[in-house]
């Protein structure tokens, strides 16, 4: 188990946004692995986080369980798989800084323009969900899988594609949830069959569980107070604080 107070300093944090993010948040869990990285190597930051997700989807999906689209998830599911097929084989080849650049920027345009475009039919107070394009909903799914496995940045592009359908919140919610438990659990092979694993891992991420279901639960709390009419507004400042995150860390690593 690590020790290093400075590592819990900025671990608790992480541990409480990513439990924010898993109650309804979504997005903002993004931050938690450069968080820790700050004081740990990005993989095994990676890797204690994880086991910690993998907990804390028992609880958003628990909590989400009766709201999902069933038709989004076998769209999305089975392309998110062959993406992460296909990070797991080009790890070595791709450059996570230009994969977090490119999601950051499309995700700044594509929020900014979402919320343009509600706040030009405001006055009509109608607002309708925009074109399916299942073609897109595979790709956005293969692309989310993508970059989850080689940059844990899945969230954006399956928002992207999810967010114009304009769901209700908790069935928005209850689909993200289920979609990123198995995106997770399709993750672990990777992790197992590079040692990742370690008992000093799990064991750090034991320490820290408590708070990630606390925060968990609160994100639930939280998000279900939150008016039905302003929770897609929110979710799309976040996207593009998160888009603001990945395109700063893409292009300082470029840049480095």
């Amino acid at each position: 188990m690590l020790t290093d107070p400075l590592f819990y300093a900025v671990a608790i944090p992480a541990v409480i946004l990513l439990g924010l993010a898993k109650g309804g948040f979504a997005g903002i869990g993004v931050v938690a692995v450069p968080l820790m990285a700050l004081v740990v190597s990005p993989v095994l930051a990676a890797s204690i986080t994880l086991p910690i997700l993998l907990v804390q989807d028992v609880v958003s999906v628990w909590s989400f369980r009766k709201t999902w689209d069933k038709g989004l998830l076998i769209l999305m599911l089975p392309a998110a798989a062959a993406g992460i097929f296909l990070g797991w084989l080009l790890a070595a080849r791709v450059s996570v800084a230009a994969v977090e650049l490119s999601i950051g920027v499309i995700s700044i345009a594509f929020s900014l323009q979402r919320l343009w475009a509600e706040r030009a039919v405001k006055a009509a107070e109608v607002i309708e969900a925009g074109p399916a394009r299942p073609w897109l909903g595979a790709l956005c799914g293969a692309i989310a899988g993508f970059t989850s496995q080689v940059a844990h940045a899945g969230g954006p592009p399956f928002q992207i594609y999810v967010l114009p359908r304009r769901l209700p919140r908790d069935v928005f919610i209850g689909t993200s949830a289920i979609f990123f438990a198995v995106v997770n659990w399709m993750k672990v092979p990777a992790y197992v069959a590079l040692g990742q694993f370690t008992p000093q891992v799990l064991t750090t991420a034991a320490v820290l569980l408590p708070l990630a279901l606390a925060s968990t639960w609160a994100g639930v709390w939280l998000v279900r107070r939150v008016p039905a009419e302003g929770f897609y507004r929110v979710i799309y400042v976040l996207l593009i604080a998160v888009g603001a995150k990945l395109a700063w860390d893409g292009a300082h690593g470029l840049i480095g």
